[in-house]
């Protein structure tokens, strides 16, 4: 307990301070039954802004940064996971923040805690969490609904990772899915053929259009808006994944049509975001591969693959790397299209 004083001795008579003492003492139960701490080192009236309203800010600013563009779609999704993630934290331990200035290093350790002790979520995760945490307060800062200098999360520490599980794929697990899949379902195919002869990401995959692609020139442009560096970049279509497209019947759809819509067919509407991750699933089970084949270990393959045949620097850009290891140091790194890999028929 600390006492603090509310001076009333600036009132002439005993009435008037016994008044004011009590009407004091009224406001002062109500503040602080509603989260107030007189001695918060608040400098902002902005500090004080319910915590409910913040959250509505914060979610309303995300919606608005994703269709404007200022965040990629992906990111939107995934900040806008943590959130439920964060809430639902906050529902289970009946915890309830009455106004900004209580979002401290307390309340960012606990939630962390909770996600890798209580949930048993990995330290990958975890790790992810506190990223999605720093920005968070720092939109705080921003918003001054926090001071500048406390950001709580800024010196809470990253754990140590275990090694990624990831694995490309050897040959025969390549050939393999080739055979299973033109068998039972070649739509996945063209997907795995664009992960691993094309080096496009899955969230990038979701936003191509039958119009980024060249058949004649055997390249796909990717327009900057959805590229991961927001580059407009070119990539070598091989012609054994054009052979797929046409048998496939993909260019007999419009142009404005997406590559891979909801049924992984040509379709005004874009595929969901997990949709490639969901048809890997089930591909593994059948495989009965380990969960270290990933999907997007075909990536890791085509792109060894790739170096095997076409040196490392056709493989970088291809993959539009800014760089591959020491040899890039003394190349000019050249987002562009590589005619020799019209003819590449790879292990896939």
């Amino acid at each position: 307990m600390k006492r603090k004083k509310y001076m009333l001795n600036r009132y002439a008579s005993l009435k008037a301070r016994k008044e004011m003492a009590r009407q004091r003492i009224m406001w002062i139960v109500e503040e602080v039954k509603n989260g107030w701490n007189p001695w918060v080192r608040a400098v902002t009236t902005r500090e004080f802004t319910p915590w409910v309203t913040v959250m509505a800010r914060y979610k309303e600013y995300l919606a608005v940064s994703g269709r404007k563009g200022l965040l990629k779609p992906k990111t939107v999704y995934d900040y806008q996971s943590r959130v439920k993630i964060f809430e639902q934290f906050m529902d289970e331990n009946d915890i309830q923040l009455q106004y900004a200035y209580q979002f401290d290093r307390a309340f960012c350790v606990e939630f962390l805690d909770y996600l890798y002790y209580d949930k048993d979520v990995s330290a990958v995760t975890r790790n992810g969490y506190r990223t999605w945490l720093s920005t968070f307060a720092s939109w705080l800062v921003d918003k001054q609904y926090i001071g500048k200098d406390d950001n709580p999360v800024a010196d809470i520490r990253m754990m140590r990772e275990e090694e990624k599980k990831r694995e490309p794929l050897p040959k025969e697990a390549l050939a393999a899915l080739r055979t299973y899949l033109e068998d039972h379902n070649r739509r996945f195919l063209l997907a795995c053929y664009v992960e691993y002869y094309m080096n496009i990401r899955p969230d990038e995959m979701r936003f191509l259009k039958i119009g980024y692609i060249d058949i004649t020139n055997c390249i796909v442009t990717l327009p900057g808006k959805f590229a991961k560096n927001r580059k407009r970049q070119e990539v070598t279509v091989p012609k054994k994944v054009l052979k797929l497209m046409i048998d496939l019947g993909i260019f007999n759809s419009p142009s404005q049509y997406y590559l891979f819509g909801p049924d992984m067919t040509p379709s005004p509407e874009q595929v969901a975001v997990n949709r490639f991750r969901q048809e890997w699933v089930k591909l593994r089970k059948a495989m009965e591969w380990p969960d270290s084949y990933q999907f997007y270990s075909l990536k890791d393959s085509g792109i060894s693959d790739n170096i095997d045949r076409f040196g490392l620097l056709a493989a970088r850009d291809q993959a539009r790397h800014a760089d591959a290891a020491t040899t890039n140091r003394y190349a000019k790194v050249r987002h562009t299209a590589h005619v020799e890999l019209q003819d590449w028929d790879g292990d896939l």
